[in-house]
């Protein structure tokens, strides 16, 4: 079963494709993208983006992770992505990324909105967390937006071990 695209006003968030592998590797790629996330690799080297979105499809059918391209409506063209992982009971781990080109224009809102609803009306869960870095309020503010809560801060080791400052949030399925 393929996973359904989702519509929001500007926004099509639909199943990734082979062929947005050198987009994805150009924004996630992007150092300014890559140090606002916990697993995003920097370098993102040649053949990443490919492997990644090659595991979509065993990963909805299996209920493991979901991962959407965040595309524009209008033009299809590609702004960064939104995932849930860790979904085999009845709540999931909410990651988004977003291309720097496209920071600030209220993309990442709109889209974790409509797709936390998703979440929860298709998928079934219960609850949904979510943890950024605290060096990207940024992030946060998407998170507080869409109805999430702050829960707490702790300190995790980054991709590089170097332990680093998260911030946790929840949302309840009410």
């Amino acid at each position: 079963m393929k996973q359904p695209d989702i519509k929001t006003k500007r926004l099509l968030l639909r199943s990734f494709c082979i062929d947005d592998a050198n987009e994805v590797q150009k924004l996630a790629g992007n150092f300014n993208v890559s140090k606002t996330t916990l697993n995003i690799p920097y370098p993102y080297e040649s053949g990443m983006a490919e492997e990644w979105i090659s595991s979509h499809q065993e990963d909805w059918e299996t209920k493991t992770r979901v991962a959407y391209a965040m595309v524009k409506l209008d033009s299809d063209q590609l702004l960064g992505a939104i995932s849930l992982v860790g979904t085999e009971g009845s709540q999931g781990e909410l990651g988004y990324w977003i291309g720097e080109p496209y920071w600030g224009m209220g993309y990442c809102t709109e889209a974790a909105r409509k797709f936390i609803r998703f979440s929860f009306r298709v998928m079934g869960l219960n609850k949904i967390v979510a943890e950024h870095l605290a060096s990207n309020p940024a992030s946060g503010e998407v998170m507080k937006k869409v109805g999430l809560s702050h829960v707490m801060t702790t300190r995790k080791l980054d991709r590089y071990r170097k332990m680093v400052s998260v911030e946790i949030y929840e949302i309840q399925n009410t």
